[in-house]
């Protein structure tokens, strides 16, 4: 089983930024067919090889995730594309 860790720096208001996180979540949904819900701050994902949650901090999103067997052969690009869309929603 293989895991992800990503902090990203964002400079957007709290709502912006949640806003943004769904749209994380919309394009990964799309992309892997996960499903997700806020906790709090965190909006915890989960979908076929795949448990994870994106962590809404003061100034930075964090997110975590473990892929399962099929998935691990792919971190580089699961990362690759969580790093794309978050850069994309968060700048």
């Amino acid at each position: 089983m293989s895991s992800i860790d990503i902090r990203h720096a964002h400079s957007l208001p709290v709502d912006g930024a949640r806003k943004a996180i769904e749209d994380v979540a919309a394009k990964l949904s799309e992309r892997f067919g996960l499903q997700s819900n806020w906790v709090g701050d965190v909006l915890n994902f989960n979908g076929s090889g795949v448990d994870g949650a994106i962590e809404l901090q003061p100034g930075q999103v964090h997110v975590t995730a473990k892929l399962g067997f099929l998935l691990s052969a792919m971190k580089g690009m699961v990362e690759g594309e969580i790093q794309r869309v978050l850069k994309e929603k968060l700048g």
